[in-house]
């Protein structure tokens, strides 16, 4: 019985195209993160240092102009605003207001905290006497530029051309109280507006450009990997093959070194196994008519002796004789019928059998399935033809029922008789054991049929499965390979 896999190995493909397409496409994959690992972190640290450069010289000039303002009286003060807002030639959108204006910041980013803490450092270091100083970062379309809510969007393009792009950028703000009652309002972009970017480990191009080496990967080892398993595939086909008592060509020696060695392997391991089937063969025909003689001459030796009883026991040896080489030779027969395995209509097949077992006086039931199998047909009946010659000796009556089951098709030969001791069930396949009910309802037998059938379900790739049936009486299951995959679990 085949063992599932288990745990992460049910995730895996089966098959070794998937397999090493899947390690190929992991391996690229992990590689890729380990460089953008690598390029994000080096991209980071220099981000970090750029944004505080920025960031310093911005404060810097805002500094300056919180000077210049600081120099000028007040009346003056929105005279110089308006001109600035009419000529332009400045880097902040300038205001005045009477109170600090409320700002939504964009929230936590690392870089944006570098620039926000590096600017209101220097600040405070350019302007000693002006302690009250609030910088932030906030999208233009959150942008409240004046104390009476006004927002940036109120305003003309020609006053926030500064700070107004075509995709939209942070906007660093920064109010700075001069005197009691008159904030000054500066808005700037950083120099690298798109600063934020920068300090990320995915972008799109970053993925779009992962994909396109990720399909090259895949469409180049597709190609390769099945070129280089189409050898093992052909392979296991050659061993099926043989398994199963076809015949197949010899394996091409072609392809990778380790194949051509693994090929002349299994052809000498091929022609070794025939070899050994054909001498068994001739063997057991040599066996069978060289015993024939000496069995004859001791029937007739046997015939002279005077004493009755003794002659009875020498007949009664003889007979036993006879009947266990006649027995091991139809073995070997039966388990190499060379046949052509065809598609065979179970219905029909099934019926013909139990027709036969009706008419010697047997009760034997069958439901039709319209279910098929590819098989030997001499075989097949020879194997089935134990099991429901089995189900009629020992029981009273014999059921056959058909199903599939995933991928295979399974045969119950079912009697209802008094079952098997389930200690003796591994014992039913040895050569001729035969429990004691068994010998009561059929002297004459020799035990093998089942190992018979056994035989000939293992070289279709199948098995026989026996147990005591549900209910009482004994079942004998024989499951065959469904090369169609029709039927559900039943």
């Amino acid at each position: 019985m085949n063992k599932r896999p288990r745990g992460w190995a049910r995730c895996l493909p089966q098959s070794l195209l998937g397999r090493l397409t899947l390690l190929m496409v992991a391996g690229v994959m992990l590689t890729q993160l380990a460089g953008n690992y690598i390029w994000a972190s080096q991209r980071r640290a220099e981000s970090q240092v750029e944004v505080a450069n920025a960031a310093q010289q911005l404060g810097h000039s805002a500094a300056s102009a919180v000077r210049f303002f600081l120099s000028l009286p007040p009346n003056y003060r929105p005279l110089i605003i308006q001109q600035f807002g009419e000529m332009g030639g400045t880097r902040f959108f300038v205001s005045l207001n009477r109170a600090a204006v409320p700002a939504e910041s964009i929230g936590p980013q690392p870089l944006a905290d570098i620039a926000l803490a590096t600017v209101q450092s220097t600040l405070h270091a350019d302007l000693p006497n002006n302690r009250n100083v609030r910088v932030a970062f906030v999208w233009p379309e959150h942008l409240v530029v004046a104390d009476d809510g006004t927002r940036l969007s109120a305003l003309p393009e020609s006053r926030v051309r500064q700070i107004v792009l075509a995709k939209p950028a942070p906007v660093l703000l920064m109010q700075v109280e001069m005197e009691p009652g008159h904030w000054l309002y500066l808005a700037t972009l950083m120099p690298s507006p798109y600063f934020l970017d920068s300090g990320k480990l995915f972008t799109r191009d970053h993925l779009l450009l992962h994909a396109l080496s990720l399909l090259a990967v895949v469409m180049l080892s597709i190609p390769v990997v099945r070129w280089t398993t189409r050898p093992l595939a052909a392979l296991s086909e050659a061993a099926t093959a043989f398994g199963n008592g076809e015949r197949m060509p010899a394996l091409p020696e072609t392809g990778s070194r380790e194949f051509v060695n693994t090929a002349r392997a299994f052809g000498a391991m091929r022609e070794r196994i025939g070899r050994y089937i054909d001498d068994r063969e001739r063997l057991f025909v040599s066996i069978s008519h060289d015993l024939r003689t000496p069995i004859m001459r001791l029937k007739l030796r046997a015939e002279l002796l005077d004493d009755d009883t003794l002659r009875a026991e020498f007949h009664e040896d003889i007979d036993e004789l006879e009947m266990m080489v006649k027995g091991a030779l139809q073995c070997v027969k039966d388990s190499d019928i060379h046949e052509t395995p065809t598609e065979i209509r179970l219905d029909a097949f099934l019926a013909r059998m139990v027709r036969g077992a009706q008419l010697a006086g047997h009760e034997v039931s069958f439901a039709p399935t319209g279910l098929s199998v590819t098989a030997k047909p001499l075989a097949l009946k020879r194997a089935i033809g134990n099991l429901l010659e089995n189900a009629l000796h020992y029981g009273e009556r014999a059921q056959i029922a058909v199903r599939a089951v995933g991928s295979s098709i399974r045969i119950a030969v079912r009697d209802h008789g008094p079952g098997v001791p389930e200690d003796a069930l591994a014992q039913l396949f040895e050569p001729y054991v035969r429990l004691e009910h068994g010998r009561k309802q059929n002297s004459s037998g020799m035990g093998l049929g089942l190992g018979i059938a056994r035989g000939i379900a293992q070289a279709h790739g199948g098995q026989l499965l026996l147990q005591n049936a549900e209910g009482g009486g004994f079942c004998a299951t024989l499951v065959l390979p469904n090369a169609s995959g029709a039927g559900g679990a039943g």
